[in-house]
């Protein structure tokens, strides 16, 4: 079998090269062999990569017993919670392009035969994901697994019970003590956080695309499970190897489809939207808001948790994991199980004996949550390109709403106004040029989602954004509103007091101001200076997409 590691290690002119790779330690056994690379994000940071360590020893050892020899390498990564309300949160979303541009550097520089990517939150994942499909080689993705959840007062936690609780301080409702009782409580392991929020919902949409092996979204990071699933990675990468399957032979339109349909099938955070459409980009599988909308129709949510319900990523793992959802999807032939995945067979194969719902966490399909899907797109006046709301998460009565624009030109001073106590009933919070160009870096914000819902007014109090909001966040929390109002989207024409009208049940998002007023509004409206005009931030701005275009490098 011809290597593309031959290139840099063959023949007598690489004899250079070879005394390099052996003054890394290496034998001319090991070198003669395929050159696996282990893509490592492990950092002392981000709670959810501290024991990749651990999976990157269980990895490499699967590959020495496939007879490939693994060479790690790192990645950088951003922790969302840990940059949240404040200026470092610019630079997560900004981050999965340098994660992918990184990954692409190392691999090509050194032709790697093919890797095994170690990821675990939120851009991680997706920046691996897209390297990957840019790259295309064989690739195996195993992720270091979720948190458990915390107990605090005899109930399961999370961090979104940390960040929600924080209002519920201002507003007198829990004291300080008992708020750091549950900041001692809430994380009470290594992995990514508890919840399906972003980090979860893209480990959990790996299996669904075909690149992680049955159990990489759901099985517990402190479980020794996780580390005999590295160990099968490790191996299975060499299978994928010997039989010239690449990441793109697997992240195919029909497998990026599948991937769409598991996450509405389970309601997974809204940022996935964005990922996936990236994803898709990079393998030549582009995808639009209308496609998402589709899918959204026709796929009925059946499972929910936390923010959407007390359940936490250990009960869908007892529940039969991803594998379940996607045996139950299967029975009304919503996917298409003729897709090839990691395990070197069609997912079909891979389903044979795996019972679908069990009724309780995974709800059967006659008997869904909802007969739509967790996501679904808006669209109107203020979002002529689309924006996204997390449906699953948003409380009956806020399903239909209108109320007065109450405008913020920034997450800082809508969350002063909430915490403040000036934000009321009924009110619309209008948080904009916070996009991938305004932010820069198109913020995630989980600090006033969390604080409209600590001070009581999660079911009357509506939130859209220009700007992203987290995967733990729940209520009525209208994100990816396109044009974003730094390219001088409608979103940037709204003032104080307009009627804002929601219809999630329609898709509905407008303003109820007439065209003519709006293109008055256009005329007079100046863009804003840049908020950064000097370092990497900069240049992204000058470069990213627009949200429903995924935010992408052009």
């Amino acid at each position: 079998m011809e290597l593309r590691s031959d290139r840099m290690k063959k023949g007598p002119s690489r004899a250079p090269h070879r005394s390099l790779l052996k003054a890394d330690g290496l034998t001319d056994e090991e070198i003669s062999r395929p050159i696996i690379a282990v893509v490592n994000s492990a950092n002392e940071i981000i709670p959810g990569h501290l024991q990749l360590g651990t999976i990157a020893d269980a990895v490499k050892a699967g590959i020495r017993m496939a007879g490939g020899t693994p060479l790690e390498f790192s990645t950088i990564g951003v922790c969302d919670g840990i940059a949240m309300g404040h200026a470092g949160m610019r630079y997560s979303l900004a981050s999965r392009e340098i994660i992918a541009d990184s990954v692409e550097l190392v691999i090509q520089g050194h032709a790697f035969d093919a890797m095994v990517m170690i990821p675990n939150c939120d851009k991680i994942i997706p920046g691996m994901l897209m390297a990957a499909a840019r790259l295309d080689i064989p690739t195996v993705v195993v992720s270091g697994g979720p948190m458990l959840a915390g107990k605090w007062k005899g109930k399961n936690v999370d961090l979104d019970t940390v960040f929600s609780t924080v209002g519920a301080v201002r507003a007198g409702t829990v004291t300080e003590e008992e708020m750091c009782e549950l900041e001692n409580a809430a994380c009470p392991t290594c992995g990514s956080c508890a919840g399906l929020f972003t980090a979860n919902s893209m480990n959990c949409l790996t299996e669904a695309i075909g690149m992680g092996l049955p159990g990489n979204g759901t099985i517990p990071a402190v479980y020794s499970e996780r580390i005999r699933l590295a160990k099968h990675a490790g191996m299975q990468v060499m299978e994928l190897l010997k039989k010239g399957i690449t990441a793109r032979d697997i992240m195919t339109p029909a497998a990026i489809r599948n991937a769409m349909t598991l996450d509405m099938a389970f309601g997974g955070s809204s940022n996935t939207v964005l990922h996936l459409t990236a994803i898709a980009h990079e393998a030549g599988a582009d995808i639009t808001l209308d496609d998402w909308a589709e899918v959204s129709a026709r796929t009925p949510n059946l499972v929910r948790v936390s923010p959407a319900s007390d359940y936490h990523m250990e009960d869908l793992y007892f529940a039969g994991g991803i594998q379940a959802i996607l045996a139950e999807l299967a029975k009304h032939n919503l996917i298409d199980e003729s897709v090839i995945t990691v395990t070197g067979d069609k997912l079909r194969h891979n389903l044979k004996g795996v019972k679908g719902a069990d009724g309780v966490i995974i709800r059967s399909i006659e008997e869904p949550y909802y007969a739509e899907g967790g996501l679904r797109v808006l669209k109107g006046n203020l979002a002529p390109r689309g924006a996204v709301v997390k449906q699953s998460a948003v409380a009956a009565e806020m399903r239909e709403h209108s109320g007065p624009a109450r405008v913020f030109d920034s997450e800082e001073a809508a969350v002063e106004a909430i915490l403040g106590g000036k934000i009321v009933e009924g009110d619309v919070v209008v948080i904009r040029y916070e996009g991938p160009k305004g932010g820069p870096g198109m913020r995630e914000m989980l600090a006033p989602t969390s604080a409209v819902k600590g001070m009581g007014l999660a079911s009357s109090v509506a939130l859209i954004t220009d700007g992203r909001f987290s995967g733990a966040t729940s209520g009525a929390s209208i994100g990816h509103v396109s044009p974003e109002a730094a390219e001088g989207g409608p979103i940037a024409l709204v003032e104080e007091g307009d009627t804002i009208v929601i219809n999630i049940n329609t898709g509905d998002l407008t303003v109820t101001v007439t065209d003519e007023r709006l293109a008055m509004r256009r005329r007079e409206w100046v863009a804003p200076e840049p908020k950064v005009t000097e370092g990497y931030l900069a240049r992204y701005a000058r470069f990213v997409s627009s949200a429903d275009q995924g935010a992408v490098l052009s």
